[in-house]
């Protein structure tokens, strides 16, 4: 199995959309996650890549009803339990950590994947099913294995 990373760019904002029904059971925030990502600094996003094959994304997104970004989590079906989300989730946070200080994530739509992201140093506030994770500053490593964040996908 041959996994690749690749930025989300702006231009690539069909990504996040058809991403969207594996992060979330529901649509009621499909447009204010997905609607023209990637155009501002605040977005940053990553998709990986199976063999070819889009396999999931993870991506944040700065919004008014919260003062730090919330993070989205998306895993294609076939690819869930192949170490996808963990693949991405690590260079994620190191991607993350350079631009954010705090992280967000909602999952009131996954509660089984409380201790995924509690394997990440995720907490839960307050018994809710809202988590948040401090972020520490270092030098991101990205890995030689065809992540470039220069590289388009064509």
């Amino acid at each position: 199995m041959n996994k690749e990373l690749f930025f989300l760019r702006s231009s690539e904002q069909n990504i996040v959309k058809s991403m969207y029904k594996y992060a979330y059971k529901d649509e009621s925030d499909f447009n204010k996650l997905t609607d023209f990502y990637g155009l501002s600094t605040k977005d940053l996003g990553l998709y990986a890549l199976v063999d070819n094959k889009i396999a999931g994304a993870i991506w944040s997104r700065e919004l008014d009803e919260y003062d730090v970004p919330l993070l989205s989590v998306a895993i294609v079906n076939e690819f869930k339990g192949e170490g996808v989300g963990a693949f991405m989730m690590e260079q994620f946070l190191q991607e993350a950590a350079s631009r954010y200080e705090k992280l967000f994530i909602d999952i009131s739509h996954k509660p089984k994947a409380l201790s995924f992201y509690k394997k990440f140093g995720f907490v839960q506030e307050n018994g809710s099913l809202l988590l948040s994770k401090m972020l520490e500053k270092k030098e991101v490593i990205r890995p030689s294995d065809g992540y470039d964040p220069t590289k388009w996908m064509d």
